[in-house]
């Protein structure tokens, strides 16, 4: 278990997977909780760190599953606001190696409409870590709110941010106009392959990292799937492979890595600022952490990230 508390804002959203259907002219959907902060703190919550979820919750059908799902995991929803917005959904298409293509049906839904009243009260005296990002963070009108909030909250927390790039809802030079103020704001940036593609094509990953050391971020890790993790730490870096697992589908891997990445270093005390005293052997072992977890997601359906005794039975003790 870890005393550190994190803080998650973002989105939750309903993930639909198609299904057979009983006939020939019928789509059926399985719809799961998802959402990439969703997912996030659901896993940190498994994982024993005490998470509050900052999210808009929709009372539509959707909104009730996802606070249910994440009640159950654990996760404290005392700030969670009630939204009269209809909640996202998001149908996924998987391909044979089980990664996810996304549609979304996300037009004026409940996530993106924070306001500044909705997080002025919010009380981080308690909070060693914010995490946030995703769309939450770029869309409007609520994106700038999300902005304000996270420069407010690095006065007294850790700040780490994954901007999940999602092309089909932002352009990605809209993320690329803010990055460099998140890098500003962030000390821990985590972020896939994929991301980095669409966020500074044709870059080598080693370069995107000096750029965004440059523009303020401590920490940075890239996730590269079956290929593990780099990592770097005020330039600084190494590579961390990944945990051989069976994959049945990667949605929610990279949620459940940043959340094992947290967890990890929040358990031993090394959140709550700006990374002061880190070391590259700090992150190198708490990201072999975060690779168990994200691999323990991939070997089942949707972002169903493991409980700590999974891990514990994982590991044979």
């Amino acid at each position: 278990m870890s005393s550190c508390r994190i803080t998650v804002l973002g989105e939750c959203v309903a993930d639909a997977f198609a299904e057979p259907a009983s006939a020939p002219n019928e789509l059926a959907l399985r719809v799961l909780p998802g959402g990439g902060p969703a997912n996030t703190a659901v896993a940190l919550a498994r994982l024993g760190t005490p998470a509050r979820f900052l999210a808009r919750l929709s009372e539509d059908v959707f909104g009730r599953l996802f606070r249910a799902h994440l009640e159950a995991s654990g996760v404290d929803l005392s700030c969670a606001v009630a939204a009269g917005e209809p909640s996202t959904l998001a149908v996924a298409e998987l391909d044979a190696r089980g990664q996810a293509a996304f549609s979304f049906h996300a037009q004026n839904t409940a996530d993106w409409q924070w306001t500044p009243a909705e997080l002025s009260g919010v009380d981080l005296s308690g909070t060693a870590c914010v995490h946030t990002g995703s769309l939450a963070l770029v869309r409007e009108p609520g994106g700038a709110v999300v902005e304000e909030f996270l420069a407010a909250a690095a006065a007294r927390a850790t700040i780490s941010i994954d901007p999940n790039v999602r092309p089909l809802l932002v352009r990605p030079e809209v993320y690329r106009a803010r990055l460099a103020r998140w890098c500003g704001l962030a000390d821990i940036l985590r972020l896939s392959e994929d991301d980095l593609e669409q966020l500074l094509p044709g870059t080598s990953p080693e370069r995107a990292c000096d750029t965004w050391h440059a523009a303020g971020a401590r920490l940075v890790v890239i996730t590269r799937g079956a290929e593990g993790a780099l990592i770097s730490l005020d330039g600084e870096r190494r590579q961390v492979p990944a945990t051989a697992t069976r994959v049945v589908d990667t949605v929610g891997a990279g949620d459940s890595f940043t959340a094992g990445l947290l967890h990890q270093l929040g358990s031993r005390g090394l959140l709550g600022g700006r990374l002061v005293g880190l070391t590259l052997d700090d992150v190198a072992e708490a990201c072999r952490f975060a690779t168990r977890v994200a691999g323990l997601t991939c070997s089942v359906a949707g972002p169903n990230p493991p409980w700590r005794q999974q891990l514990v039975s994982a590991d044979g003790r």
